[in-house]
This record gives structure tokens, sequence and C-alpha cells, in this order.
């Protein structure tokens, strides 16, 4: 079953026995804890960052709940430790994992988890069932809008930009399309390749299209020109670098950035708008170390950005530079893909995928 159905799955049952649950316990301990943690999310004065470096310190760590790579974690964590002398402590799964955790502890009234950062898909669902605490943080202004969510209760750490890529022996930059319904021209037939789970960015391609135009668009484009369906975003862009698939429609940024730094006879482009997956990061609701935990959720909007940038991630921040978000760009939406993750990806597969094989 595909990430996004099994979160979709996971939200409905272990949710609704989560509200069960809460009904059932005493409540005392946990508002008072998170009415601890709301004062000092909420404070903006001018000494909010003296308050909270000495609010940490004296709480000494915090715990962070993660599906960013474990490399990346260990850079970050330890810049933070070393910066703050606070101990991370750190819990990584994938997003799925994660979301269960959190769920299942706070049904369970165990609260370890200070910060939670994951794929936007695997955090929405602990906004709707209160389990993350809106932080007014400053870095929050340095950030592109749509890498917040309206309810400001999570915001984007990173953004996995999905960008076109082309094999520049076998396509001339001049004839790039522009738009999607250029790529109907005869000139496409043969050409075109696709990775096999990318629903997402479909669902988001063909609203902003309108649902009719857009699936009637992708259904001629197969019927007339064809698509190579393929597993895996890095074979695909591997593919186009080989002159397999002369033009992928999904392949990753940060991938399709370093083949074109290595020297291969390939490029990326993008037909606007630019699609991204978030993986984005809230402050739990009843975080044991409130200092630590607002702290840290400030180091990764802020301070983190650089280092994320520097290890090839895109950086919603726009104190950042980044060749990915300097046009229009759209976030995959994951309230969608949590309520209709099932009916994308049946669409996904009748219309591109099946009629492949």
């Amino acid at each position: 079953m595909n990430v996004h159905r099994r979160i979709q799955h996971l939200c409905r049952l272990a949710l609704l026995s989560l509200g069960a649950a809460l009904l059932l316990q005493p409540v005392t301990p946990a508002l008072s804890q998170a009415t601890r943690l709301s004062d000092i999310a909420a404070y903006q004065g001018p000494d909010r960052q003296k308050r909270l470096v000495e609010g940490a310190k004296k709480e000494g760590e915090l715990m962070f709940y993660s599906s960013i790579p474990v490399e990346d974690i260990a850079v970050l964590t330890a810049t933070f430790d070393k910066k703050y002398g606070v101990k991370t402590k750190v819990w990584r799964a994938d997003s799925e994992s994660v979301l269960q955790r959190v769920v299942n502890e706070a049904k369970a009234r165990r609260y370890d988890v200070d910060v939670v950062a994951s794929s936007s898909s695997g955090i929405e669902p602990l906004h709707r069932e209160r389990l993350l605490n809106e932080v007014k943080s400053p870095y929050l202004d340095d950030l592109i809008p749509q890498s917040i969510a309206p309810h400001r209760e999570w915001a984007s750490v990173y953004l996995n930009t999905i960008v076109q890529a082309y094999n520049t022996n076998l396509v001339k930059k001049e004839a790039l399309p522009k738009t999607y319904r250029d790529l109907l021209r005869p000139e496409w037939k043969g050409k075109l390749g696709i990775e096999a789970e990318d629903f997402d960015w479909f669902a988001q391609v063909v609203m902003g299209l309108g649902e009719a135009q857009g699936l009637k668009l992708f259904r001629d484009m197969v019927a007339t020109n064809g698509i190579s369906v393929r597993k895996g975003h890095t074979l695909l862009a591997n593919l186009v670098a080989a002159g397999e698939v002369p033009l992928a429609l999904t392949v990753y940024g940060f991938s399709a950035e370093q083949l074109r730094q290595k020297g291969a006879p390939f490029d990326w482009f993008i037909i606007p708008p630019l699609i991204a997956r978030p993986t984005a990061a809230g402050v739990a609701k009843n975080a044991p170390h409130p200092h630590a935990a607002v702290l840290f959720y400030d180091f990764l909007l802020g301070d983190a950005q650089p280092i994320l940038a520097a290890r090839n991630f895109v950086s919603p921040s726009r104190k950042v530079d980044s060749p990915f978000t300097k046009g229009p760009l759209e976030l995959i939406e994951s309230a969608e893909m949590i309520e209709n993750a099932q009916k994308w990806q049946d669409l996904y597969n009748k219309v591109i995928v099946l009629p492949t094989r």
C-alpha cells in the first residue's frame, strides 16, 4: 500500500481511537503542561531568545521524532547541541511510523516528544487531533508563505521539488514545452517518462488545470504520445541521462541538479508552477521540555536552513538562495491528499499507469 494511503488509513483508525481514549482519562496534568508551552510559544518580547536559551539549558534536553535522513539529522542536532548546550535525543522512522508513535503515545497519556518533523501529510493529522502547538517564531517571516500551514501549527523545513528533466543530446532547449498542453505535440511521441507513484504531483497539476480539463489533457497525452512509467525517481533521472527517456515529467530537483553538475548530458526545467512536497516541523502540544522545544523549532526554521541547503535540500527560506524557488511554486496539498488519496491514486493508475502496460 502506498505511504499516502497508509497514512490516510492510519489517521482514520488511530485518531478515532485517540479521541475516544482522551475522553476517558483525567486531563489536569496535560492541560497544565500544554498551558505552560502555549505561554512560552506565544511570547514575542525583546528578551524572547534569552528566555528560551536559559529555559532550555535548565531543561537540559529535548526529544525529536523525525523522518529526516539519519545523516542529516546528525548534522543538525550536533550543531544545535554545540550552540546551546542542550542534548537532543532522536527517534527516527518513516513519516507513517512517526505519526503512529505520536498518536499512540498521546492515547496512552505518555508525553515524550517535543518536536516532530516529517512529511506534511504525516504531520497535518497531528494538527487535526490538537496534538500540535502554534509557535510565534520570528523565523516564520523568512519563509515563503506557501510553506506555512494556514493554521500555523507546522511549517516547512525543506521542500522536495519535482522538476522536469531532459537529455541535452536528444532535446534542444529551445524546443522544450512551456505548458503541459505543449506535450500533446507530435514531436513528443515516444519520448516522455514519469515516475510510477507520483499521484500526488498528478493531483496537484490536474487541480491547477481544472479537474475535468486536466484529466482530459493527460488522457490525450497518453493516447497520442504515450508515457514510459518507471519505478523510482533516481532511476528515472538516470534513464534521462542515459538517453533512454528523452524527457521526464517528475524528477526530484536535488538529484536533477546533482546530475547536471556532474556533466551528464542532462538538464532540468520547470513547467510552471513548480510542484513540491514539504517536509515540515511542529511542536508537540504537551512537549515535556517547552523552552527547548520552541528553541529547536526556531533553529530548524532559521539556523538550520543554510545547513540543509548546503546538503542539497531546497530551503523554503527567502534568505537562502535557490534556483528552485524563484518562480511560481505550489506545495502539494496535504489535507487534499489525506482526504482523497485513494481517489487520486486510482485516477493516476487509470489515466497514466495502466494504459502503458
